[in-house]
């Protein structure tokens, strides 16, 4: 059997996406700011795939006229789309600061570039990452993940964002009512705390030991003009959670830190009925305390779980 010889591979590679090149250069639909999925997609396909192959055909002896020009195609169609979504979110974050999508008007805004639905199956893994996380991190006025500055403690866990999709079934699934004043314990950069607001309308705060993390998610919160979210900087067992009637934990401590908090909690339980929403490994931990009822029990950390304070005279719950 004889193998391809290397001219022959990168003349297959060439044709093969310049094809690519052709048909996307001539798709008008990626320049309608609607399309962002579509155009995220081929920007990263470009990217990650075109640009890198290219390069690495470039490397080759004697790179032809026409690799070079293909090359400069599709960084110009890159940059072309990456300045569709620049002003996209430009318009986006400037309709924010102006109160133009209420509670339910940032909802419909979601759905008209992700068809979102919340999703009935078990999820076997952690939520994946995807455009729809990119989307909203586009909505925030700062992209750089500052630098830590503390060391944590052993029962600390490093911060890992929320993905944007376990967000929206939270919302979808918890009934707010405007009165609810909903806490994020182990904020980070303020991105659930944030959206949770934008969907909802209600008052939102975010707990944060970090003092980098919490100091780029109040200039976030501020540059939108966002006055009913605010993030604290302070370690969880020493917040006041007063105004909390649900409290949402994506696993921000474990073992000692999380038993205090959840002592803490069950204080603030005896003056007010309160809801406690969590997600990966802290639910199984969660779900061992008498007074809370878990109302989906499910041994899946993947899956979120949803809590409610119990005690006596108090074991019915208003949803």
């Amino acid at each position: 059997m004889t193998l391809p010889d290397h001219a022959s591979v990168a003349k297959t590679a060439l044709f093969e996406l310049q094809a690519y090149m052709d048909v996307a250069e001539k798709n008008d639909s990626l320049y309608e700011e609607k399309n962002f999925d579509k155009r995220t997609d081929t920007i990263d396909f470009i990217g990650f795939h075109i640009v890198d192959q290219l390069e690495e055909l470039l490397m080759k002896p004697a790179p032809t006229a026409k690799l070079i020009l293909l090359k400069n195609r599709a960084e110009q169609l890159k940059s072309e789309l990456d300045e569709v979504n620049s002003n996209l979110f430009q318009q986006l974050q400037e309709n924010i600061r102006n109160g133009r999508y209420p509670g339910s008007e940032f909802r419909n805004l979601i759905r008209e570039y992700f068809d979102f639905q919340v999703d009935q199956k078990v999820p076997t893994e952690e939520a994946a990452y995807d455009n729809l996380d990119l989307f909203v991190n586009g909505l925030l006025p700062f992209q750089l993940m500052p630098v830590q500055t503390k060391s944590l403690e052993p029962d600390m866990v490093y911060y890992q964002k929320t993905p944007a999709r376990i967000v929206l079934e939270l919302v979808e699934k918890s009934h707010f009512t405007k009165e609810d004043v909903f806490f994020d314990l182990g904020a980070g950069l303020g991105q659930t705390a944030i959206l949770v607001h934008l969907i909802t309308g209600i008052k939102v705060v975010g707990v944060e030991f970090e003092p980098a993390f919490c100091a780029y998610a109040r200039n976030c919160a501020d540059s939108l003009h966002l006055s009913d979210v605010s993030f604290i900087n302070t370690d969880a067992r020493h917040a006041d959670y007063s105004e909390g009637t649900v409290f949402f934990m994506f696993t921000p401590f474990r073992g000692e830190i999380l038993q205090e908090v959840l002592e803490i909690l069950q204080k603030e339980s005896r003056q007010r009925k309160i809801k406690i929403i969590t997600y990966g490994p802290c639910t199984a931990e969660v779900a061992q305390q008498s007074w809370l009822h878990f109302e989906n029990p499910n041994n899946n950390m993947y899956k979120l779980g949803f809590f409610r304070s119990i005690y006596p005279g108090n074991d019915s719950y208003d949803h």
